[in-house]
């Protein structure tokens, strides 16, 4: 049985991976986390004993290698260093993204990986989902003929935003990730992918144009629940409230035994938008010019009601247009005027990516298959993203 460290307890470490992990059966045999509360509440789901249990990093690494595996999900600022420890002791590793906030750690990371017997898988979910593979599977036939351009939106719906980037962890920058690369690094990995080729030149624009003091209707307060604004579609106590109390985003505000009241009461999340103080962009576009030709252009926003992803593929023989979360796609090829409709089965945590993933992954560990990305490609990305930001801010094309 495959035995895999966590280290960091939060959303994605403590409720995504481990519990996909063990579902696919491997065994989740250590947990890092600072959280004594968080710690014990993951613990107590995959039967982690408190000697197994550890507060901080220096700890766990003092042991050597004592799994096959480790997940790194720690905070955004801390992936580098855990994950340069984990090769130095042979572990392969599933690294969150991003997986750096600093563009100069990314050769620093594939040569601690050269360097190791252990490889890095990023998180990037989006490749595994059937959504994407059917995407991909249409390219490589050829039905769509060379591929000129990809026009691709990251719709991250209003609710959302404010969730992660104007409450939630990402809300500035630094010291969490560019929203470009925090939000959409699945996004530019997915028109890497579909390019097959690295990346030669990148242009971006965007800015913070609503979460501002100044945007703030009258009357409103620094809390939620002391507001009198009505009809506001940012009332913390509307969104949490109409959710699943055991299902993301609520899980983020109750994490550790806090109840939603409680949470929206005192913590981040029970925050006016537009008194928390974020900085990084509501909207955004970025284009990307690929080595062979293909040009793509991405857009995220907030200002979406749906909470998807939807694009288009322009060949010289057809046009394919995707919406991921309606799992529809579809086909017109240009030589018999025929327009095919296909559904794809889109259920799950990023359509079912997170779960495809870990089984990718696990079946590298088992020696069945090869790594499910290569890191330097997987680091393409990155290197757009920070190139985007780079560009959104001086207003120049930047050439990698």
């Amino acid at each position: 049985m495959i035995t895999v460290a966590i280290l960091g307890c939060g959303n994605r470490g403590g409720d995504v991976y481990a519990r996909h992990l063990a579902a696919q059966g491997a065994r989740v045999t250590q947990l890092v986390d600072p959280r004594p509360a968080r710690l014990s509440e993951v613990a107590a789901r995959h039967g982690v004993p408190p000697e197994a249990c550890f507060h901080d990093l220096d700890t766990f690494f003092a042991l050597g290698r004592v799994a096959d595996a480790v997940v790194i999900a720690t905070p955004d600022d801390t992936h580098v260093a855990p994950c340069m420890r984990a090769l130095e002791l042979g572990y392969d590793v599933l690294l969150e993204k991003p997986v750096c906030l600093a563009e100069d750690e990314l050769d620093v990371l594939l040569a601690a990986e050269a360097a190791s017997r252990g490889r890095v898988t990023v998180c990037h979910v989006l490749r595994a989902t059937a959504f994407f593979q059917t995407v991909r599977a249409v390219l490589d036939s050829g039905r769509l003929g060379r591929l000129v351009g990809l026009q691709h939106a990251e719709n991250v719906a209003y609710w959302h935003y404010a969730h992660s980037y104007v409450r939630g962890n990402w809300a500035q920058s630094p010291p969490a990730a560019p929203f470009v690369l925090a939000k959409s690094g699945h996004d530019l990995d997915l028109l890497r992918w579909f390019a097959a080729a690295p990346p030669l030149r990148v242009s971006s624009a965007g800015g913070l144009h609503h979460f501002r003091p100044e945007e703030a209707p009258p009357g409103a307060t620094d809390r939620c629940v002391t507001c009198p604004v009505v009809a506001c579609p940012y009332d913390a106590r509307r969104i949490y409230g109409s959710r699943a109390p055991d299902q993301w985003p609520v899980t983020v505000l109750t994490a550790g035994g806090l109840s939603l009241a409680e949470a929206l009461a005192s913590g981040p999340y029970g925050r006016c938008v537009y008194r928390a103080g974020n900085n990084v962009p509501d909207h955004q576009a970025v284009t990307v010019t690929f080595e062979g030709g293909v040009t793509a252009q991405l857009t995220v926003s907030a200002f979406t009601h749906n909470n998807t992803r939807t694009l288009k593929l322009l060949g010289t023989h057809g046009e394919l247009r995707g919406q991921m979360e309606r799992g529809e796609i579809e086909i017109d090829d240009f030589r018999t005027g025929q327009v095919e409709g296909l559904r794809v089965d889109v259920g799950g945590n990023h359509g079912g990516g997170d779960e495809a993933l870990v089984a990718a992954w696990l079946a590298f560990l088992r020696g069945e298959a090869d790594v499910p990305t290569p890191l330097a490609e997987s680091l393409d990305s990155h290197r757009m993203a920070f190139a985007a930001e780079r560009a959104r801010l001086r207003g120049t094309v930047e050439v990698l």
